[in-house]
C-alpha cells in the first residue's frame, strides 16, 4: 500500500488545502451545539430576544462559511483523486510495458484489466471520500467528546467507556473486512477472465455448440462473486446495529442523568441540550464508520493488488554493460551452445543449440509441433533470455545491445497475427513511427496485400475490427508481414506466417522479400517454402538435427526425407 500512497506526493498542497477546508467544516459543526447551549441558557431561559437573534445570526453565518468551505473542498478533493488515479494508471501501463513474457505469465490479462479499472477506481474514490467525508467522522467523534467535556465533564464521562469499546470493535471489523474484499477482487478477476475468453472465442463456441458449457462456467464464477460480495456486505452491515446500540445507550444515559442534574440545579438545560447534540453527532459519525470501513477495506485490498504489479521485479531488462550507441548493422546471428527452459518449468525446450546465419542469408526452420521453433525465435529479440549458452548478433552478445536498439532492428511476425483497432494503414504503419503513405503502400505491395486492400470499401482507411475480425486469415498475415517489412529490418523473422497463403501468393511474397537487405529466418511446415531458402535448419525436441540446403538434407537426413515424402510422395524423394 505504501507504493500506491507514494503517488499522493505531487498532490500534497491541494490535499492539505482540502483537509484544512474540511477542518473549517468540522470546527463549525463542533461549535454549533456549544452556541445552541449558549442561546438557550442566555436567551431562551431569560426570554431575551436580542440574545437569541445574536446567537442565531452567528450560527447562520458559521453555517454559510462551512457551506462555502465544503464546495471548495469538493473541488480540491476531486482534483487529488483524479490526478492520483491518472498517475497510477500511467505508471501501471509503463510497468506492464516493461514486463518480460515471464512476468506477464504471472498475471492473467483479466487480472491486469481489473487492476487498471476496478482497483484504481476504488482507490481513487476512497481518496476523494477521505478528503471529503471520511476523515471528518473520526475527528468529529474526538472533537465531540472533547467539547462535551468542555460543556459538562460529569455528563461526558460516559464517552470514556463507550468510545474505546467502539474503536476496538471497528478496528477488528476493518481487519476482517480487508481480507474479505481481497477475495471479492479475485472473484472479479475470474468473472472478467471468463467473459474475456467467452467474447474472444464466440465463433468457436458457436461452432462447437458449447453455449451451455460456457453459461455454466460463467454462472459458477458469477455466483461465487455474488456470494462473497453478499457475505462481506452482510458482515459489515451487521456492525452498524452494534455501533448504534452502544451509542444509543450512552444517549439514554445522558438524557437520564442530565435530567437528574437539571432537577437538582447542578447543570443547566442548555448544557444538557448541547451534550445531547454532541452525543447525536458522535452517534451519526460512528454510524458512518460502516461506510468508512467498507471504503478503506476495499481501498486496502485494491492497493495491495496494484502494489503487487508495481513492485514486480522485471527479470528481463538492459544489462549494465549494454551500449546505447550499439546498433545491428549486418544481421549475423550465432547460437552458441544455447539451452532454454521456460520460467517456472523444469523441462528443457532447447538443448545445446548451435548454428550461425550469415548476413543476408535466408534460413528456413522446420520441425514438428512443439519442437522449439517459436522458442528459438523468441530468444533473438530477447523476449526471453537463454538459460545457458550465448546468442550473438554481429559477433556481439545480444545483452550488449539495449532492448530498444535490438528490437528496432528486427521485424517479427508472430505465428498468430494480431491487428489493432484502427485503419489498415495505421496497422501497417504501426511497424515504423512516422511512416509515409508511400512507404505504407510499398510495404503492402511487397507483402502482396495491396490489391486486396484496394478492393475494400475505404481501401487503406478501412477500419479494422477487433483483432481483425473483418479480414481473412491470409489478409491478416500479409498485413502483419507488411508491418514488419516497413521497418526495413536487419533481421526478419516469420513464424509460420505464410500458412494461410496459397502457393502463388507465397511465391510472389518470397520473391519480393529478396529485395530487402536483411537476414531472414522463417518457420514453415511447407517444403516448397523451405526449398526457396538458402539453407534449412531441422529441429526436433529442442535439438538441431541438421542444417544445410534442400539437396544436402535430402541425402543426409532420414527425418527430412520422411517430411518430403509426406508432402510430395515417395517418388519425389527417391528421384532427388
Amino acid at each position: 500500500m505504501k507504493t500506491v500512497l507514494a503517488f499522493l506526493k505531487p498532490y500534497k498542497l491541494p490535499a492539505v488545502v482540502a483537509f484544512l477546508l474540511m477542518l473549517i467544516e468540522l470546527t463549525v459543526e463542533l461549535m454549533l451545539p456549544f452556541f445552541l447551549g449558549k442561546m438557550i441558557n442566555e436567551g431562551v431561559v431569560n426570554q431575551d430576544i436580542d440574545t437569541i437573534m445574536m446567537w442565531g445570526v452567528i450560527m447562520i453565518g458559521l453555517a454559510f462559511i462551512a457551506f462555502i468551505a465544503g464546495i471548495i473542498n469538493s473541488f480540491y478533493s476531486s482534483h487529488v483523486g483524479w490526478g492520483f488515479a491518472h498517475d497510477i494508471r500511467k505508471k501501471l501501463f509503463a510497468k506492464i510495458q516493461a514486463f518480460s513474457f515471464a512476468n506477464l505469465n504471472q498475471y492473467p490479462t483479466s487480472g491486469l484489466m481489473t487492476r487498471f479499472t476496478n482497483d484504481v477506481r476504488q482507490i481513487q474514490n476512497t481518496i476523494y471520500m477521505i478528503l471529503r467525508i471520511m476523515s471528518k467522522a473520526p475527528l468529529l467523534v474526538i472533537g465531540g467528546v472533547i467539547m462535551a467535556f468542555v460543556v459538562n465533564a460529569r455528563l461526558a464521562l460516559i464517552f470514556l467507556i463507550t468510545v474505546p469499546i467502539l474503536v476496538g470493535f471497528i478496528l477488528w471489523v476493518l481487519k476482517r473486512a480487508s481480507g474479505l474484499f481481497n477475495k471479492i477482487q479475485n472473484s472479479i478477476d475470474k468473472v472478467n477472465r471468463v467473459m474475456q475468453e467467452n467474447l474472444s472465442g464466440m465463433r468457436l463456441i458457436k461452432a462447437f455448440s458449447r453455449r451451455n458449457h460456457e453459461e455454466t462456467r460463467f454462472t459458477e464464477a458469477n455466483k461465487t462473486l455474488a456470494n462473497r460480495t453478499r457475505y462481506t456486505f452482510r458482515f459489515i452491515e451487521s456492525s452498524m446495529p452494534v455501533l448504534l446500540f452502544v451509542m444509543n445507550l450512552s444517549l439514554i444515559f445522558i438524557i437520564w442523568f442530565g435530567n437528574l442534574q437539571t432537577i437538582s440545579g447542578t447543570t443547566s438545560v442548555g448544557d444538557v441540550v448541547a451534550i445531547i447534540n454532541y452525543a447525536m453527532r458522535v452517534a451519526m459519525s460512528i454510524s458512518m464508520f460502516t461506510f468508512i470501513i467498507m471504503g478503506i477495506s476495499r481501498m486496502k485490498a485494491s492497493a495491495d493488488r496494484v502494489d503487487q504489479v508495481l513492485n514486480v521485479d522485471v527479470d528481463l531488462k538492459d544489462h549494465d554493460e549494454a551500449d546505447s550507441s550499439l546498433r545491428v548493422k549486418q544481421g549475423f546471428i550465432t547460437f552458441d551452445h544455447v539451452s532454454f527452459i521456460y520460467p517456472g518449468t523444469t523441462k528443457s525446450v532447447l538443448s545445446n543449440v548451435r548454428f550461425s546465419v550469415n548476413p543476408g542469408e535466408r534460413l528456413a526452420v522446420i520441425g514438428s509441433t512443439g519442437s522449439g521453433k517459436t522458442s528459438l525465435f523468441q530468444l533473438i529479440p530477447r523476449l526471453y533470455d537463454a538459460t545457458e549458452g550465448e546468442i550473438r548478433i554481429d559477433h556481439r552478445p545480444t545483452t550488449d545491445y539495449t532492448l530498444d536498439n535490438l528490437r528496432r532492428s528486427i521485424g517479427y511476425v508472430p505465428q498468430s497475427p494480431l491487428l489493432f483497432t484502427g485503419t489498415v494503414a495505421e496497422n501497417i504503419a504501426w511497424g515504423k513511427e512516422h511512416a509515409s503513405t508511400k512507404e505504407i503502400i510499398h510495404a503492402a505491395k511487397d507483402a502482396q496485400i495491396h490489391d486486396a486492400i484496394m478492393e475494400l470499401d475505404n481501401q487503406y482507411q478501412t477500419k479494422v475490427g477487433q483483432k481483425g475480425v473483418n479480414l481473412s486469415g491470409g489478409q491478416k498475415q500479409r498485413i502483419s508481414i507488411a508491418r514488419a517489412l516497413i521497418r526495413n529490418p536487419k533481421i526478419l523473422m516469420l513464424d509460420d506466417s505464410t500458412s494461410a497463403l496459397d502457393l502463388t501468393t507465397e511465391s510472389k511474397l518470397l520473391h519480393a522479400m529478396e529485395s530487402y537487405e536483411c537476414t531472414t529466418l522463417l518457420i514453415t511446415q511447407k517444403i516448397s517454402t523451405a526449398m526457396r531458402a538458402d539453407r534449412i535448419l531441422l529441429i526436433d525436441e529442442g535439438k538441431v538435427l541438421a542444417i544445410g540446403t534442400h539437396e544436402e538434407l535430402l541425402h543426409s537426413s532420414s527425418l527430412y526425407q520422411r517430411i518430403v515424402t509426406s508432402q510430395f510422395g515417395k517418388e519425389y524423394a527417391n528421384v532427388e
